[in-house]
């Protein structure tokens, strides 16, 4: 018989509480059946349970702030281009530049944040 085939069925019943406490069990494991995670416990094999990368976690929140930040600047970029091409003017072009010369070493600061960041979290990654 293939190892896939179980010929003989073992049924139970439980109480409401008692599925959500086994359910919630299961749900933090690597199991995709409950069936295949119920055998495991019940023949005191193994059971891989999910953990939480907490480095990881954090790597994800300051990308997410990163990119809320860079998309604003890339906002303000496009705006600020938009304006560009209604202007008339060489003097006009000239004032527009020196006045967005903050917001240019502001998106420059903030890149090189990001790519500090990405080699400190591979070189902590690539230690492990």
């Amino acid at each position: 018989m293939s190892e896939h085939k179980f010929p003989s069925w073992i049924s139970f019943r439980v109480k409401p509480a008692e599925y959500q406490k086994i359910h919630g069990l299961f749900s933090k494991t690597t199991h995709r059946k409950l069936s295949e995670y119920a055998r495991n416990v019940l023949l005191q094999k193994p059971v891989t349970i999910k953990v939480r990368n907490e480095s990881a976690d954090q790597y994800l929140d300051e990308m997410i702030g990163l990119k809320k930040e860079l998309n604003a600047i890339g906002n303000n970029y496009n705006q600020a281009i938009k304006k560009l091409h209604t202007l008339n003017h060489i003097s006009e072009v000239k004032w527009w530049l020196n006045s967005h010369e903050p917001l240019h070493q502001n998106f420059m600061q903030l890149t090189e944040r990001i790519f500090q960041k990405l080699n400190e979290i591979h070189r902590q990654w690539s230690s492990e």
